[in-house]
């Protein structure tokens, strides 16, 4: 698969290029370190890999971090897993997340939006003031470094407060959203057994509120753990008896007090989506969240004290821990609580405006979804504030490159980013001095040997292969709870190539350096040969109005054959009639190949998706090969169970 080398969609012009922090960082990495002074990006990124003690210890120092006690290497020990980043450093996250509170007291740190999308701002002093308050009274609790405490909380300034304050005190935070049901909760929280649970008693959603407290009631008596539940009254209701109220909790004015941590000491649980069993808690540590998130907000997000950074988010996806590390920089982050497309589909424009939003955040579905709604943010709204939107969650699609290019501005910086929860941070994405090509990511991040790998680990350029990355980077993991021997975690990421973390998706790397993201490479579709990413379908198929949303995977038969059907679920008034099938087929065989026209073509009432909107595919596949559906997948991860029976269904009548 050759790339050619296309015009850009968008190319930075030179001021912006001067003006970019990572220009910056470059040139002064050059003169203290040794990086390189010419060749742009791509040397920058080459030492970043080459010299990877030297670039880390580059990033403390550029974004002077406070580190109590010194450490005595930037890299203890090398090999994957079981890097050790900065043995010997004390230091602590919230420390870092406030420091803006010195100097911009009275600016908004803080900017929260519900369905109103009026933004109520909470300002550096209000904001350190609250933390210093809670950490004294989760003190008083008896919480101590190490103890886990845990949100069950929409996206609202509570939970950033909560976070923080927990992780002062050197305490492990992790949060549910409050759409998850009780059994998903459970799933998450029982693993690590949290000794304080912050919760609300709903939520407001569509214009509608949705009360939780039977949930909260569900979570009290199954977390035996717990000693403590707090009350945050979102919809107005009494605290139930036993619970402390969040009020009493924030009223004290006292500073901070930052317990000074090791570098490597539990910040945060994250999970797996956990569609195939019990989702992985995924820990993650103060010192390497830090230093890699400094590094991706700061250079390749390009954030500072003048920007406001809005990612529409859930407390249950690691990009609301993204979006909190905004504070790093001293940036003004937009927390949005409500429904992407309330009142009407461009709600999320209306919120980018009315925030002053410099980096706007989404999904690659709400882009598509707007495309096919035909909103038009440019002409409706003032975007004029917004340098960049970023999209993840699945591959941003060519026409959406062409959409946001046309439709919001034509100097505009597309930035499509891939990571996941198991770094909280992006593998390929952001850089701001590098052109956009149409659907491709513009480069790996620095400090991220980035490579796509064939079954025997050659590197492999211009072609198909796994996603691996052969260097540590500090956010790995340091471990999975309840994992004492690091089985799972090894089997996780790194069974497939020893001591090189393959992540599971297909990728191209392009001769110009850029990524091109194909989707999962445990649900790819491989015929007779010609491997195929399921994103690149759905971006061919879901350009047909008829089409709403699909599923394609590709079954492997007991008699060597390979079944692949591809799941419709069609726009209102659309029938599956012989016409559009034959559209559907014409449209793969002309813009994919004629190899991967679907063996059949199935209408569904609907595409089961995890809680955190990802579409299940290998869930779908297991079942479609018989398993059971308790085996196949975990019932709390979805978003829609009785999805999941039609297929159960569909597979009995199949056999």
């Amino acid at each position: 698969m050759t790339i050619e080398n296309p015009q850009p969609l968008w190319q930075p012009d030179p001021q912006r290029i001067a003006d970019a922090q990572i220009t910056r960082f470059q040139a002064w990495a050059a003169e203290h370190h040794g990086a390189p002074a010419d060749g742009g990006y791509a040397a920058l990124h080459r030492w970043s890999v080459d010299e990877l003690e030297t670039f880390w210890k580059a990033v403390t120092e550029w974004f002077d971090v406070r580190f109590t006690s010194p450490y005595t290497r930037v890299l203890g020990d090398r090999p994957m897993p079981g890097a050790q980043w900065f043995p010997g450093a004390t230091l602590n996250y919230a420390e870092h997340a406030l420091r803006a509170a010195a100097t911009r007291a009275d600016e908004p740190a803080l900017l929260h939006v519900d369905e109103t999308h009026e933004p109520q701002p909470v300002t550096w002093a209000e904001l350190r003031r609250q933390v210093g308050s809670l950490a004294a009274e989760l003190r008083a609790l008896g919480v101590r470094p190490g103890d886990r405490v845990s949100g069950y909380l929409p996206n609202i300034p509570q939970a950033v407060v909560a976070l923080l304050a927990t992780a002062a005190v050197g305490g492990v935070w992790t949060s549910c959203a409050p759409d998850f049901g009780a059994r998903s909760v459970l799933d998450r929280f029982q693993q690590i057994e949290p000794v304080v649970l912050f919760t609300v008693d709903g939520y407001r959603y569509g214009g509608k509120e949705h009360d939780r407290r039977d949930v909260v009631a569900e979570l009290r008596r199954e977390l035996p753990t717990l000693r403590a539940v707090v009350h945050i009254p979102l919809l107005g209701t009494d605290a139930p008896e036993g619970a402390l109220e969040w009020p009493a909790l924030i009223a004290g004015d006292q500073e901070p007090v930052f317990e000074q941590v090791p570098f490597d000491h539990p910040l945060w649980v994250l999970y797996s989506s956990g569609t195939t069993g019990l989702p992985k808690a995924i820990v993650q540590s103060q010192g390497g969240i830090l230093v890699e998130h400094l590094k991706q907000l700061g250079l390749h997000c390009d954030l500072g004290p003048d920007d406001r950074f809005f990612w529409y988010t859930s407390t249950g996806w690691m990009m609301w821990n993204f979006l909190v590390s905004g504070l790093l920089t001293g940036t003004t982050v937009v927390l949005y609580d409500g429904s992407p497309g309330y009142p009407d589909t461009g709600a999320q424009w209306r919120i980018a405006e009315r925030t002053g939003a410099t980096l706007y955040g989404t999904s690659a579905a709400y882009v598509m979804a707007c495309r096919k709604a035909g909103v038009h943010p440019g002409r409706d709204f003032d975007l004029s504030k917004v340098q960049c939107v970023a999209t993840t969650g699945s591959p941003l699609p060519p026409d959406g490159f062409r959409w946001l290019h046309d439709e919001v501005r034509d100097d505009l910086w597309i930035a499509s980013v891939s990571g996941g929860t198991d770094v909280c941070s992006c593998f390929a994405g952001a850089v701001p001095t590098l052109p956009v090509h149409i659907g491709e990511l513009q480069a790996p991040s620095l400090g991220t040997d980035l490579q796509s790998w064939d079954p025997s680990g050659r590197p492999l350029v211009d072609e198909v292969g796994e996603l691996v990355v052969t260097n540590p980077m500090p956010s790995m993991p340091v471990y999975f709870w309840n994992d004492p021997e690091g089985t799972r975690y090894h089997d996780s990421y790194f069974d497939t190539y020893p001591g090189v973390w393959r992540h599971g998706d297909w990728i191209t790397v392009t001769s110009r350096g850029s990524v091109v993201i194909h989707g999962r490479s445990d649900s790819t579709l491989n015929r007779q040969g010609v491997r195929m990413g399921s994103a690149d379908i759905y971006e061919a198929v879901e350009r047909l109005p008829e089409i709403k949303e699909s599923l394609v995977i590709g079954i492997e038969q007991p008699d060597g054959g390979y079944w692949m059907p591809l799941f419709v679920h069609l726009a209102p008034g659309a029938v599956l009639d012989d016409a559009l099938l034959g559209r559907i087929k014409q449209t793969i065989r002309e813009q994919l190949s004629p190899r991967h026209i679907p063996d059949e073509i199935i209408e569904v009432p609907g595409v089961p998706h995890t809680l955190t909107g990802k579409r299940i595919e290998v869930p779908v596949k297991r079942l479609m090969q018989g398993t059971p559906l308790d085996k196949a997948v975990n019932p709390g991860s979805i978003d829609n169970l009785d999805l999941l029976h039609f297929y159960e269904d569909l597979a009995r009548k199949r056999s």
